[in-house]
């Protein structure tokens, strides 16, 4: 055992002030009458030794998560990262990591003494950006330090000012690109690189213009899950959220683990249209960076055929995160647009998770006319709800030559020579008529998911078209913006304040249609008149209700008491005011 002489002991006691307090010892009496301090524990004579750091990295674990729930947060990774360090970076969420600079848990050497064998030669093997760009812990990378710093400072530009504040377009003079306009680019029919719809492309006949204004979208998370495409970028100057849908087939590659020898590389091919549990998790992520801290209204372009539901993505947890997605929109505390783009389509589990009724006060669903929506696919509904037997007794009901020979076989009289002849007549229109009463079955359960059927079912608000979409969404976006600001100032249910908004809209333009979103965002902009003269007139009538209560239901000593305590000016000016009424 390791011990402390008596002198030791005492000369410890003597710097201690009389409390030996750096460590814990008890007494031990040798036979020759000697004492001994055996150390039981050693405390030390300073702070930073061991437990109490890991309690304050606890400490930053837990303030850096409530501050990602409260304002932007956002780490460069300059350097390299490693156990707590690592985790502060994914505890902030947006990450930005350099070029070379890893981020790990465990360092390569010490990881290589507990396998005991040389695995790893570079901590970068196990943290560096083919690893951690690829997975979505880091949102970009950067060459160096400046374009790291460059990259955050255009981040920044995205986030309001203040947590709460409203959000601060570009001016329209900087814009160079006019809100008011139309759509040049149009996604062609079958896979497509969606990039080109949202930012624009460059093409032989010249620049066509995309949805957002120009070179304003940056894409972030674009190593990871690349069946969804998120980011952030401005309509009309108006910084929004972004999340957009892969229809090409991607490659997904895992890395073999040089920790054991049978691993290998795996590649595998993932469809477009179609959310896997990395995409799901990643359209889930994304929704939460936009709301939390950075407080942006969201746009999703929607165009999924469903979610992937075979054995690996249901053991890799797929159901899971799909219902990230529902918990994510259910807390979007800014409005929320779900557009179905030209030539998609949105079904089944995939329409549930992003359907508004989620989130009724900030979602709006829209759906392009050349778009569709429904619970399967036609051709699976007419596998169910159309099948063989219903088609060929549509073929009777209306072809009268498979009439004519169903009413010949049925006869009984006929000659077996006759019956067999017709029977395959019979077969052989039949056989030449399925394909064009499946051809027509699907067509008319086509018809079914139109955009106009869902207007009619009342389960998007409006039927687009796609070149007129961005004119529409920012004077939509603007008025939703300006609506929400105004509620923040008006206690009381939406119920409430929606039909408040519409009278005073009725009351100040007598001739203005209240549908009409330029309109009305411009009279909720009017910082002068309008609106902002209606509602300093309900926040008197507000306070003077709420005082004639309080009036009412008092005594006539509290009365008394309570104008008393009123400053005498004040006091007289009001009995004068009362003895006009």
């Amino acid at each position: 055992y390791l011990y402390l002489t008596a002198d030791d002991y005492a000369k410890l006691e003597a710097r201690e002030e009389g409390r030996v307090r750096s460590v814990i010892t008890e007494p031990v009496t040798l036979e020759s009458g000697e004492v001994r301090h055996r150390l039981l524990t050693i405390v030390g004579a300073a702070d930073g030794l061991g437990v109490e750091n890991l309690r304050g990295s606890g400490m930053i674990a837990g303030e850096t998560a409530r501050a990602y729930e409260d304002i932007f947060t956002v780490t460069l990774v300059t350097c390299r990262s490693v156990g707590i360090g690592a985790y502060l970076v994914r505890l902030g969420q947006r990450a930005i990591q350099n070029e070379g600079q890893p981020i790990i848990l465990t360092g390569a050497p010490a990881l290589n003494k507990v396998l005991g064998r040389d695995v790893y030669s570079s901590n970068l093997q196990l943290g560096g950006t083919q690893i951690m760009y690829k997975n979505g812990v880091s949102h970009l990378t950067a060459e160096n330090d400046f374009s790291g710093i460059c990259k955050i400072v255009r981040w920044l530009g995205f986030v309001p000012a203040v947590r709460g504040a409203a959000l601060v377009p570009v001016a329209p003079a900087l814009l160079g690109d006019p809100a008011d306009r139309v759509i040049g680019y149009e996604p062609p029919a079958g896979p497509s690189d969606p990039r080109l719809f949202l930012a624009g492309a460059e093409t032989d006949a010249g620049w066509l213009s995309g949805f957002f204004d120009r070179g304003s979208f940056v894409e972030t998370l674009g190593g990871w899950a690349r069946t969804v495409v998120t980011g952030r970028a401005r309509l009309g100057g108006i910084p929004m959220g972004v999340i957009a849908v892969e229809a090409r087939t991607v490659e997904n590659v895992i890395p073999a683990d040089p920790a054991n020898p049978a691993s290998e590389e795996q590649v595998l091919q993932e469809a477009g249209t179609v959310w896997y549990p990395n995409s799901a998790f990643k359209t889930a992520q994304a929704i939460q960076d936009f709301n939390s801290g950075e407080q942006l209204p969201l746009m999703i372009f929607a165009n999924w055929r469903g979610f992937s539901g075979g054995q690996r993505d249901m053991f890799f947890e797929v159901l899971k995160y799909g219902a990230y997605i529902v918990d994510a929109l259910t807390k979007y505390r800014q409005p929320v647009f779900v557009y179905i783009v030209p030539g998609g389509e949105l079904r089944g589990g995939a329409w549930v998770v992003v359907d508004p009724t989620i989130n009724a006060d900030m979602m709006e669903m829209y759906a392009d006319e050349k778009s569709r929506g429904g619970v399967l696919e036609p051709e699976g509904i007419v596998e169910i709800k159309f099948r063989k037997p219903q088609m060929l007794a549509c073929m009777e009901r209306l072809d009268p030559e498979v009439r004519d020979l169903r009413q010949a076989l049925a006869d009984p009289e006929l000659a077996p020579e006759q019956k067999a002849a017709a029977k395959q007549r019979l077969d052989a229109r039949e056989r030449a008529l399925l394909p064009v009463y499946t051809q027509l079955a699907v067509q008319f359960a086509d018809l079914h998911d139109r955009a106009g059927r869902m207007a009619a079912k009342g389960v998007i608000r409006r039927e687009l078209q796609w070149k007129n979409s961005r004119t529409f969404f920012y004077y939509r976006l603007r008025r939703r913006l300006a609506e929400e600001q105004l509620r923040k100032q008006m206690p009381g249910d939406r119920k409430m304040q929606d039909a408040l908004f519409a009278q005073w809209f009725a009351e100040s333009c007598e001739a203005g249609d209240y549908e009409d979103n330029r309109k009305v965002a411009q009279w909720l902009e009017d910082k002068e008149g309008g609106v902002a003269t209606r509602m300093n007139e309900w926040k008197r009538a507000q306070e003077a209700e709420r005082v004639a209560k309080q009036v009412a239901d008092a005594s006539d000593d509290a009365l008394a008491a309570a104008l008393q305590s009123l400053p005498a000016e004040r006091r007289e000016q009001l009995l004068a005011d009362l003895s006009q009424q």
